[in-house]
């Protein structure tokens, strides 16, 4: 059976994009089975059928707590097989990650551990680094935390801004998402003691993995 995902984002939804376009085009053995935002405004709410679609303003519940409550039921009720974050722009509560625990992956636009967090293109140039990339990882409960399973890099070129170097590694982002969404829904990927498995052998360094950038 196709993996089920379970996608969360708060933006535009280029990674949900090249999600879906890799499952029409038969290369990602998977099925996305609900769409999930903070963001009733966001535009990858729009990508998908309205029947998939669960959104609500966190500021409408009481606290935190009952709105990451609201969402994991959500989550729960279709079921995924992953729980995959695409641009989902609020920290996972603690409920959320120990439910779903070892099944929640996101991709974060650094080669991580450098630069967690917001900004990571501005603070790439600012650091001086000769490469920047993103980098895909289980989720826990610290921030941009999780082992990384596999990372793209990309060069830092003369005169790059924050725009030109954050176009350059949304090139490598979708092809780097889906590698590791294939290998997850082909049974292929868990996770063990905190460390990802693939095919049942300990990762302790991220792949390492090469696309053409923009």
């Amino acid at each position: 059976m196709p993996a089920r995902l379970a996608i969360l984002a708060s933006g535009r939804g280029s990674n949900l994009q090249a999600i879906l376009d890799a499952i029409h085009a038969g290369t990602l053995d998977a099925q996305v089975v609900g769409v999930f935002s903070d963001r009733p405004d966001a535009h990858a709410l729009q990508r998908v059928p309205e029947a998939l679609r669960w959104t609500r303003r966190p500021k409408t519940f009481a606290d935190r707590a009952a709105f990451d409550a609201a969402l994991a039921d959500a989550i729960a009720a279709v079921a995924p097989d992953w729980v995959v974050c695409a641009g989902y722009m609020r920290i996972l509560g603690a409920e959320i990650v120990q439910r779903f625990a070892d099944r929640i992956l996101n991709i974060h636009p650094s080669l991580l551990p450098r630069h967690k967090g917001l900004h990571t293109h501005q603070r790439a140039l600012d650091a001086g680094d000769a490469e920047h990339g993103a980098s895909v990882h289980f989720v826990n409960a610290e921030l941009d935390g999780g082992a990384v399973i596999a990372q793209a890099t990309v060069p830092v070129l003369p005169g790059d801004d924050a725009d030109t170097l954050a176009a350059r590694v949304l090139a490598v982002e979708h092809p780097l998402f889906l590698h590791v969404l294939q290998l997850a829904a082909a049974g292929r990927l868990r996770a063990c003691d905190g460390l990802p498995l693939i095919d049942g052998q300990r990762l302790f360094t991220p792949l390492s993995l090469q696309f053409p950038a923009s």
